[in-house]
């Protein structure tokens, strides 16, 4: 039964190795020369390693692991380097190598004497080890010195063989060669860096697929050993990426999942006219979207999943914010929007105040003024510290049932996201004294109403990943068939809050769903501008989260792979896109506090800080 077994668990490894594009996990990582690392075994074991490599050379009948001759002299058996830590571990799992029955383990043995008298050596000693040998989770694979291919199928069943992948071999040795590998530098003399030249992918297609054809998978040592070379390998279908860097390839895989996308469904672009962008002329109505944490790799990896289109990237109209805060060099999002609504650097976690803490005057209260209308909405937390950076005071972000307080006497008509906990029934006497309706769902809210509406729609809490579906774009529309009545013009300010959820938690599918989202929002903001002359689209981040750095990817299918180098924000300037009258104004690089500036600029409205 165990051997049965054995068959079918090696069967199912090959050929789902290579039927399609598959996640890479740890049981694709061969650890090279795993006797050099500082804890032979132990460290690719405890990262669960599919497959680990050792050196053997027969001397004075004993077994030693060593690479060269001279490490010979250094003892290490293969005894006391692996077989008593597998057979200890195996006790330990009932049996099994890892704690996962369902992981298996290849060891490849590279044998560096003569091939017979050391293979037979090895039998002999893994004899000695009854739960080493015909056991479903443990394969024993031979390299380096092997006798001729005609004498394969005279060893146990337990030991196979790693073949030589430019040779041919006839149908009994095939069935005794588990696994087929070669020397990187006889097809490529590549490095790792950039891309792998096109004729040198095209000589490693070719050898991948010939051992694919027979069902084979397949191992390149002597290959580039870095980030870039394994997603280029893994782009190729290899089976096992052969490292030295065992904890850094492990990291890699156990991430494998959350740092490439492709998208299985795109959007289509708002076409736009143009017709009004640019236009000196005043403008009446703005809508700024913010994607907090979106900085240009995000919105690059958006583009690239939508197959090389982007309704942000139609915009003309492009500048640079420069995003720290007044005391930091990396500003959080309280200080980086504040910047924004009143044209003032702050502190990082200060919401609506200056650096002493003294309230600020916001663009709400600009335009309350001069009877325009704000409708503010968020994926997220409505007293986050984007939205809240437009209607609130304080001197600490997470504050939120002091900033819900703030919101009762905010110029807001319009606050549409998620609630939170800090919500209680005195609060919400207060928002009621203060004419708001309260509503925990989107749709009841009536586009013909007058009213002051705050909505917290838990719905507005979830990813895209995770089934909000097109809120933003519905809260998004509402908000507009409600402000766009008003004579005197309207505000909105729209936030891809969860662009920024998805860097820190360094999750590339969550980043992108979320940028695509945001996108189709531009596309419905650019279709209105159209369609009103007078209106300005302003899109732009706060500051960009995760610090991703985009590596592969695919405009055809709609594939990008990226890394992240940090799960917080980083200093990097943000782009600015701008659409419509006045747009002009927004281009060449400069401080998020002149987006403040220049709203105001582009509606005739002038600021207290002129006079300061």
């Amino acid at each position: 039964m165990y051997k049965f077994f054995f068959v079918v668990i090696s069967m199912f490894f090959c050929f789902s190795a290579f039927t399609q594009m598959r996640v890479y996990t740890v049981a694709n990582a061969h650890s090279h020369n795993d006797y050099e690392n500082t804890e032979p075994f132990q460290m690719a074991y405890e990262e669960q390693f599919g497959s680990i490599e050792a050196d053997i050379f027969l001397h004075n009948n004993e077994l030693i692991v060593a690479h060269d001759p001279h490490e010979v002299l250094l003892n290490r058996t293969l005894d006391k380097y692996y077989l008593e830590p597998l057979a200890a571990a195996m006790k330990k799992n009932n049996g099994y190598v890892y704690p996962d029955n369902n992981r298996q383990l290849q060891m490849l043995i590279d044998i560096k004497t003569d091939a017979v008298p050391t293979l037979d050596k090895l039998v002999a000693a893994l004899s000695a080890y009854p739960t080493l040998i015909n056991n479903p989770s443990l394969k024993w694979v031979i390299s380096g010195s092997r006798p001729d291919p005609s004498k394969f199928t005279s060893y146990p069943s337990f030991i196979l063989f790693d073949g030589e992948l430019p040779k041919e071999y006839d149908a009994s040795a095939l069935k005794k060669i588990d696994l087929l590998s070669d020397d990187f530098k006889r097809y490529s003399a590549w490095n790792g860096k950039s891309i792998i030249p096109d004729a040198d992918k095209s000589r490693l297609r070719t050898a991948i697929a010939k051992a694919h054809g027979l069902h084979k998978p397949v191992r390149f040592w002597n290959a580039p050993d870095m980030i870039n070379a394994w997603s280029q390998l893994m782009d190729l279908d290899v089976d096992y990426i052969n490292t030295d860097r065992v904890k850094e390839l492990s990291a890699y895989f156990n991430k494998e999942r959350s740092h490439f996308f492709t998208a299985k469904n795109t959007h289509s672009l708002y076409k736009p006219t143009y017709a009004s962008d640019r236009a000196n002329t005043t403008v009446k109505n703005v809508i700024l979207l913010i994607g907090d944490g979106t900085g240009l790799p995000q919105l690059y990896s958006g583009y690239t999943a939508n197959k090389g289109a982007l309704n942000i990237f139609q915009m003309r109209s492009v500048g640079l914010s420069k995003t720290s805060s007044y005391d930091r060099y990396v500003t959080d999002s309280a200080p980086g929007a504040t910047s924004m609504s009143s044209g003032v650097k702050t502190k990082n976690r200060y919401v609506g105040v200056d650096n002493t803490g003294a309230k600020l005057k916001l663009l709400p209260q600009y335009f309350e003024e001069k009877k325009i209308k704000t409708g503010l909405i968020t994926v997220g937390d409505v007293t986050d510290a984007t939205p809240a950076d437009f209607y609130a005071h304080r001197a600490a972000r997470d504050s939120s049932a002091a900033i819900f307080m703030d919101l009762a006497t905010a110029p807001i008509q319009l606050l549409l996201g998620s609630g939170n906990s800090s919500f209680n029934t005195d609060l919400k006497n207060l928002l009621e004294k203060n004419n708001y309706h309260i509503v925990s769902a989107l749709d009841s809210v009536s586009d013909a109403s007058n009213e002051k509406w705050l909505v917290m729609d838990s719905k507005a809490d979830l990813s895209m990943l995770n089934g909000r579906g097109d809120w933003l774009q519905r809260a998004f529309t509402k908000t507009l068939n409600i402000l766009s009545r008003n004579q005197s013009g309207f505000f909105i300010m729209a936030e891809g809050a969860q662009v920024d959820h998805g860097g820190h938690a360094n999750n590339l599918p969550y980043v992108v769903t979320e940028v695509l989202d945001f996108d189709e929002l531009a596309g419905k903001a650019m279709q209105f501008a159209d369609a009103n002359p007078e209106t300005l689209v302003i899109i732009t981040a706060d500051h960009e989260t995760g610090g991703l750095t985009l590596h592969d990817g695919d405009y055809k299918k709609g594939y990008i792979n990226g890394q992240f180098s940090t799960n917080g924000h980083t200093a990097l300037p943000v782009p600015v896109f701008a659409y419509g009258p006045q747009s002009q104004l927004f281009c060449g690089v400069y401080e998020n506090t002149e987006i403040f500036v220049k709203i105001l600029e582009a509606m005739k409205i002038k600021s207290e800080l002129m006079n300061k």
